[in-house]
């Protein structure tokens, strides 16, 4: 069945970009969509692969036209997904991979209920510090506010983590691919095999994994982190 929409979130530096690309590897028919933004490119990023980049002008002129799906602000710079990404991918016949922030998931479920939302998180607050200065190193932005404030958002992303149907501990790459190609097989009710596995990754289930992590970062499942 095509069309089925894959939400995925997680916070900056969870290794989001890498678990996604493997699991298209593995599994066909998944179209990735890429979002809007405001920011400026960082690193070796290109216009029209990691992003479309374009002005503020120009996005709060699509806002404006209705262009957008769902949108918002983060960290003084707007993302947004074109509402022309899903259609294509309907007509192409594949499934639709949107990676975006929680803000904008929050939207896409209210307007597209039947989405299935997949939450990505590491697996301690020590392995996304460390993720988030190396990845700040490589592409020398080094500021260590910035950094504190990604971290911060972080724990107040996992509060939402109970909001989502699936969510997947990225500590060991091929063990998180796997999941996620379960989950996406599970969904287009496409292999039996894949279902028991797939369950297993149910934010509603709470399985030792997720447990685990979420006790790192001192959440509780379905409930705020203390401040």
């Amino acid at each position: 069945m095509a069309g089925i929409l894959f939400i995925i979130s997680a916070p900056s530096g969870s290794g989001k970009s890498t678990l996604v690309s493997q699991v298209r590897s593995l599994v066909e028919g998944l179209e990735f969509s890429i979002s809007y933004t405001t920011r400026q490119p960082r690193g070796s990023e290109e216009d029209g692969r990691e992003y479309y980049f374009t002005t503020r002008h120009e996005f709060e002129r699509m806002i404006a036209a209705g262009g957008f799906l769902e949108w918002a602000e983060v960290f003084g710079n707007y993302y947004g997904t074109a509402v022309a990404a899903l259609a294509h991918a309907k007509y192409a016949g594949r499934d639709l991979l949107l990676d975006i922030d929680v803000q904008g998931a929050m939207q896409i479920m209210q307007k597209l209920p039947e989405a299935v939302s997949i939450f990505i998180m590491p697996p301690t607050p020590e392995v996304l510090e460390r993720r988030l200065r190396n990845r700040s190193e490589a592409e020398h932005m080094t500021s260590e506010e910035d950094l504190q404030r990604r971290l911060k958002a972080a724990r107040k992303e996992l509060d939402r983590i109970g909001e989502y149907k699936y969510a997947i501990v990225n500590d060991v790459l091929d063990v998180a691919a796997t999941e996620m190609k379960a989950i996406v097989l599970t969904e287009r009710a496409a292999l039996e095999a894949d279902k028991a596995l797939a369950a297993s990754c149910l934010t509603s289930v709470g399985s030792p994994r997720l447990v685990s992590a979420l006790n790192s970062f001192k959440v509780a499942e379905g409930g705020p982190s203390p401040e």
